[in-house]
């Protein structure tokens, strides 16, 4: 016989436990084993006022904050929705079935408040990439850097041309938030130091972001997001915001690696990464300031792909100050004889090395050399002997693992888009965007502790 449907009865007393009712393999509960925020109250003590309202807990708003870029819950509104009704999420944070979920409107006064004034978002990632180095995650050996765009909470419908734009006059004071900040940040490397080109357009609500079509396809505003990783198990040490060119991604890694041995005393004895971080500045100053193998290919145009010989077809003779050309010919900057030596000595600058045109005339590889011109001449760049040592590292017999191993980051931005939902930014502003970043770097490695190193299995 079927059973009549049951009507829900209300009970005059529950007994109900929400540890009972969280699974012991739920990802929060690995997650809540690594997270240490005991530090945030003293860290916030002097942004609290000692009069009034008690505030929100801040530790609560962390935890919400985590869940959220830990499951893709971008939306405020809705993640105060998912922990009201969630159980594990109520269980993380913290909160009984009675406790009352914060406003959405909260999270935003602390973050444009207290949170950013305090750089709370920093103080959470380092201490979470404290606890993967107690654990033996981080082996500070290798890392590897690299950048992904993420695309501005701004249309280009709602931009103008730069010319345009500054011969407006604006007023500090009443400017919206996130110009206040670009404006804040016109010496820093990673922003408006940068470069001194200008883009072809600006974004009226975000002037930080950069129009661009790195991406091969159409042009959209963007923001670069920056990770350096430790190549043992692909932990982010550090994460940056900048604007989307190369040069900017250059000063977010010196930045990184700067600020990285500065919080942990971390310097790896080698870094990977693509060839735009291969400039001869940035070979230097990796080589010879910093004392990094840059296992770095080398942004270099001497290759040539007519046909032709490349520079690269040229042997180089230290001893000799020269080059070899293909055909035995020797190369040099200048052919004249002085009496004092040290006048024709090698020195640190640019120079172009030619062969004799007698030499060149009669060559039977001329055709394949120099075809329109009289002689050959080869561009020998300053810190040449910098870009040779760089090019000696990618041709090792390490760089096929320093490689492989640089493919951890690649897979650490296809994550942060595909499972945290990181496509696009919510936030504007380069502090807006600093915080998704950084919250989205915290919950990758968490999300990677609680997998490297998960709860065990209570004793039977």
């Amino acid at each position: 016989m079927m059973a009549p449907r049951q009507a829900a009865q209300a009970s005059l007393f529950y007994e109900f436990s929400l540890e009972d009712h969280v699974p012991q393999d739920h990802l929060l509960r690995s997650i809540d084993r690594h997270l240490d925020l005991s530090s945030i109250r003293g860290h916030l003590a002097d942004f609290y006022s000692h009069t009034g309202r008690p505030s929100v807990d801040p530790e609560l708003m962390i935890c919400m904050l985590l869940i959220g870029y830990c499951f893709g819950i971008r939306s405020e509104r809705r993640l105060c929705e998912e922990v009201h009704l969630n159980l594990a999420y109520r269980w993380f944070c913290r909160l009984d079935l009675t406790d009352r979920v914060p406003d959405h409107s909260t999270f935003s006064k602390n973050r444009h408040g207290r949170f950013r004034e305090s750089d709370l978002m920093r103080h959470v990632f380092e201490t979470t990439v404290a606890r993967c180095m107690k654990e033996g995650l981080v082996g500070g050996q290798g890392f590897a850097v690299d950048a992904s765009l993420i695309s501005a909470d701004v249309q280009k419908q709602n931009s103008s041309n730069p010319d345009d734009w500054a011969a407006r006059k604006i007023d500090t004071a009443d400017a919206p938030r996130a110009v206040r900040e670009y404006l804040d940040t016109l010496d820093d490397e990673a922003f408006g130091a940068a470069t001194t080109a200008r883009p072809k357009f600006t974004a009226h609500a975000d002037l930080a972001s950069q129009w661009t079509a790195a991406r091969k396809g159409p042009a959209f505003f963007a923001y670069s997001d920056n990770y350096l990783i430790d190549t043992d198990h692909g932990i982010i040490v550090d994460v940056d915001a900048s604007r989307s060119n190369k040069t900017a991604e250059v000063g977010a890694m010196r930045k990184m690696l700067d600020r990285t041995e500065e919080r942990f005393g971390v310097k790896p004895d080698w870094i990977a990464a693509d060839t735009a971080y291969g400039s001869s500045d940035t070979l230097v100053w990796l080589a010879l300031k910093r004392q990094i193998l840059p296992f770095i290919p080398v942004f270099d145009k001497g290759e040539r792909k007519d046909g032709n010989f490349s520079r690269s077809d040229f042997t180089w003779d230290d001893e000799n100050d020269r080059y070899i050309c293909p055909g035995g010919k020797e190369m040099r900057h200048t052919w004249r004889t002085y009496s004092d030596p040290k006048r024709n000595a090698s020195v640190w600058k640019s120079r172009n090395y030619r062969a004799l045109k007698s030499d060149c005339t009669g060559c039977e590889l001329k055709e394949k050399c120099c075809p329109n011109a009289e002689t050959r001449s080869v561009h020998r760049d300053k810190y040449e002997i910098v870009r040779d040592f760089a090019r000696q590292c990618t041709t090792s017999d390490f760089n096929p693992k320093a490689q492989a191993r640089r493919k951890k980051v690649e897979m650490l931005f296809a994550h942060l888009k595909r499972i945290l939902g990181l496509g696009g930014l919510r936030l504007r502003g380069p502090c807006g965007v600093q915080d998704e970043f950084t919250l989205a770097a915290t919950a990758q490695n968490l999300r990677k502790l609680a997998k490297l190193k998960p709860m065990k299995p209570a004793a039977g």
